[in-house]
Order: C-alpha cells, then structure tokens, then sequence
C-alpha cells in the first residue's frame, strides 16, 4: 500500500511542517527540493556537481537537472513505500515532466493536495517568521510569483483529483485532515 501526495501551496503554508509530521507519522520520505539539492551538493554526485554550480551563482537549477534530481531520488528504496513530494512541481512543465517521470517509474500520485491559506494570514506569518529578507513587499512579490507560476499547477491538478485543504487551521486539526486523506486514498 504505498503513500504518495504532492503538496502544493503558497509559501509560508505549512508545507514544510505538514509534510515533515506526516512523513514521520507514515515513514514515508519528505522529499522537499531544498532537501534533494543540498543532499546533491553533499554528496558530490555527477548530478549533484552541476546542481552546485547552479547554487554557488545564486541561480535556479534548471528543470531537466532538478527532474533527474527527482528521479534519482524517488527511485531509492525508502521511496518504494511511498513520498510526499513538497514544492515541485512549480509549473505547469515540471508537472507534465513530473507525470511521465512518475509514469517510466511505474509510479502515480496518490493526491494533489493544495494547502490554502488567504494571502493575509501568509504576510503575517511570514512576517513574523522573520527572515531578515522577509518585509512586507517582498513577501507580497513572492506570492505575486507563486500565483502567477503555479496557479496553474493547481489547474492542472484540478483535473486530475486536487484535494483543497484550508491551512489556516491549527496545525493538528489539518494534521489530522491529512491523514483522513491519505488513509482514504491507500484503502
């Protein structure tokens, strides 16, 4: 019975939370792209060299390399039992990469799920997360970015069973949301 979701949602979701409690309460790996790219970088791995050298120029690993990336690590035995993919795909093209890569894996997502959390609560939040490059205006330019990159990820989901799960909740109530979810999809 195996474990898969992907999780999408605007930064300062909790994404990141969620998906690292449910990956420990399931023992499913929480595959983050941060995650993947500093263990590429760790490691040293062929991909893992040009992903560095990406990173050391403050630039964006391109979509081919971070799908190999992707691959490489959903293809490791932990993964066999299940994951839970958080923040990829980001566009429209990762996701249709993502689906073929699943597809030559012989794998499908269980469920698409989209953390939903109005704009408001996501300033404050990440407002007071406080990271020195956190102020109102950049924060706003990084929701402006999510909306327009991957509003329509969550469209091409739509189509294919997205689960809307309101994240401005206290974190065991959607917790235990979620676990309704993957328990009814693994059944």
């Amino acid at each position: 019975m195996t474990k898969r979701l992907i999780f999408l949602g605007p930064p300062g979701a909790g994404k990141g939370t969620q998906a690292k409690i449910l990956s420990q309460k399931e023992e499913i790996p929480h595959i983050s792209t941060g995650e993947i790219l500093r263990a590429a970088k760790e490691q040293g791995t062929p991909l893992g060299q040009q992903a560095k050298s990406y990173m050391e120029r403050g630039e964006l690993v391109p979509d081919r390399l971070m799908l190999d990336l992707i691959r490489e690590r959903l293809s490791r035995p932990d993964a066999h039992e299940g994951w839970i993919l958080d923040g990829f795909p980001r566009n429209v093209e990762q996701a249709s990469f993502l689906e073929a890569l699943l597809k030559d894996l012989g794998q499908s997502a269980d469920a698409a799920i989209n953390l939903d959390v109005p704009d408001h609560v996501i300033l404050e939040r990440l407002l007071e997360r406080g990271r020195d490059d956190d102020t109102a205006e950049t924060v706003r330019r990084r929701l402006e970015v999510y909306r327009e990159q991957t509003a329509p990820v969550i469209d091409f989901y739509r189509d294919r069973g997205l689960h809307l799960v309101n994240g401005d909740r206290p974190p065991e109530t959607i917790t235990a949301d979620l676990q309704a979810l993957l328990n009814h999809h693994a059944s």
